[in-house]
């Protein structure tokens, strides 16, 4: 199937989807990213974030996994291609006013290349939330940000890797199978994959870093209504195939169908999921 959840690029191959970029990362700010918040805590704490950690966030969304590092004391540096989602990222990390996030903040557009300023420390924690092992592909994008990143952290530094947990105990699975029925015909660009047990490990052995660890921690998604549901679940991008072999209208239909077992009578919608991530260090 983070941080997702996860906001995934398209192969260059794929349609671009029809979409409002604008509020699709105004979704992910307001409903999707949050759901991860659990996974992050966990990382953190057992990697023991604080002031002496310097931390490069790939693909790193609107910012909220750098704020909580941030408010522990960590040095953060947030790349992401998305100049919607940096843009929601730099209201909450580089606000005009008021009191900033304890430690260094720096927001870069584009690659991890571009993070790279001459004489600044090694970092010493790289972190890719962005759950893997949703779409076809998703793998090999996370190896070109890894081959990128890795150069400019210290020697033995934590790399952190995120994946969906085994599909019988994320319940949204069924929920992101609309994606693979809607997208048939771009099957092999984009398109939903159920996860696979090795996919953090089969990144990690490519992009040359040791396993040191592993977790699972629950982080079950839950929405104040379906409507909220349907526009998270799709600024994760995992729905952009299926946009954009059918429509949008055609997906929200889809989905609110498929979101029907997990609304509860009060109209809130549950889902139980489990991510599980992969502490690997660099050589």
């Amino acid at each position: 199937m983070t941080p997702t959840l996860v906001r995934q690029h398209l192969p260059r191959a794929a349609a671009a989807p029809r979409v409002d970029l604008r509020a699709r990362a105004r979704d992910w700010s307001e409903i999707q990213e949050r759901m991860l918040v659990p996974l992050y805590e966990a990382v953190y704490e057992r990697l023991d974030v604080g002031s002496a950690t310097r931390l490069l966030g790939l693909d790193c969304g609107s910012g909220l996994a750098l704020l909580m590092a941030a408010a522990r004391g960590a040095a953060v540096t947030g790349v992401d291609a998305s100049l919607e989602r940096m843009t929601l990222a730099r209201e909450r990390l580089l606000p005009e006013a008021g009191t900033r996030p304890r430690g260094d903040t720096r927001l870069v557009d584009g690659s991890p290349r571009d993070s790279a300023e001459p004489g600044t420390p090694a970092y010493t924690l790289v972190t890719a939330f962005e759950p893997i092992g949703c779409l076809a592909g998703d793998s090999e994008g996370l190896g070109e940000l890894l081959a990128e990143a890795t150069p400019l952290a210290a020697r033995g530094a934590a790399v952190v890797l995120v994946g969906w947990g085994p599909p019988e105990r994320c319940a949204t699975t069924s929920v992101l199978r609309v994606a693979t029925k809607l997208a048939e015909p771009l099957r092999n660009s984009g398109s939903w994959r159920p996860a696979l047990r090795d996919d953090l490990e089969d990144v990690a052995q490519r992009a040359g870093l040791r396993p040191d660890g592993s977790g699972r921690v629950a982080c079950p998604f839950g929405y104040a209504d379906a409507d909220s549901a349907v526009r998270g679940l799709r600024s994760t991008g995992l729905f952009d195939a299926a946009i954009a072999a059918t429509d949008q209208v055609q997906v929200d239909k889809e989905l609110a169908e498929a979101l029907h077992p997990h609304q509860r009578q009060d109209g809130t919608v549950w889902m139980p999921n489990v991510f599980r991530y992969l502490i690997a260090r660099t050589p």
